[in-house]
């Protein structure tokens, strides 16, 4: 239990470290905002129910990777990541594709949260249902979030484009769905074993 503590405290001194980092002249500060938001809410959320249910080491592990893309995305703004410029001109490529990389965590985290919840709950039974659970709770949750980026559009303006970050791309709402949908299908395909043995240990 003690390593456990010290191994969380080492994911929450990493999760500040890069927080702060990022509020640090951000490209754009109503982006930052809106970026970070989810990551903090998080925050604000797991530490309060803590006591209640603990997570795996591993499903806080993936979710502190989730609030680093996110805090990256809120500094640069996501069509403004330098590393994913550096890959688009060496695949001369044209576009920033560093949100593809956000909605992917934006299936696979909530999934893994999801799988993790049912499973210990004991909310549905079966690993087919378990399954199917997570990857349409992640894809509603995509779904949910990028209404809050129309709806966020409609009340701002030309404001929320850099929160956008369509880039010019038509399909860019239907893409982004997809990768999470991509995310979600990794997490249980993937990792439900070396999940399943984690959470055998909570028990």
């Amino acid at each position: 239990m003690i390593r456990k503590e010290k191994y969380l405290c080492l994911l929450i001194v990493v999760y500040l470290a890069v927080l702060v980092w990022s509020a640090i002249e951000p490209k754009d500060h109503f982006t930052w905002v809106l970026e970070v938001i989810p990551g903090v809410a998080g925050f604000v959320i797991l530490t309060c129910t803590y006591k209640r249910f603990r997570f795996t080491d591993f499903a806080y592990t993936m979710i502190l990777v989730h609030c680093v893309i996110l805090f990256v995305g809120g500094h640069y703004t996501y069509a403004e990541v330098p590393l994913f410029h550096w890959i688009a001109r060496a695949c001369n490529g044209v576009r920033n594709n560093y949100d593809k990389v956000g909605h992917f965590a934006q299936g696979f985290v909530p999934a893994l949260i999801t799988r993790e919840l049912v499973t210990r709950l004991h909310v549905v039974n079966g690993r087919m249902w378990t399954g199917f659970f997570a990857v349409c709770t992640a894809l509603a949750i995509s779904a949910v979030y990028e209404l809050i980026e129309w709806w966020t559009a409609l009340l701002t303006g030309e404001s929320a484009e850099a929160f956008l970050g369509t880039q010019g791309y038509v399909w860019d709402t239907q893409s982004d769905m997809f990768w999470a949908l991509v995310g979600s299908m990794t997490a249980v395909i993937l990792f439900s074993r070396y999940h399943d043995r984690k959470m055998a240990v909570m028990k």
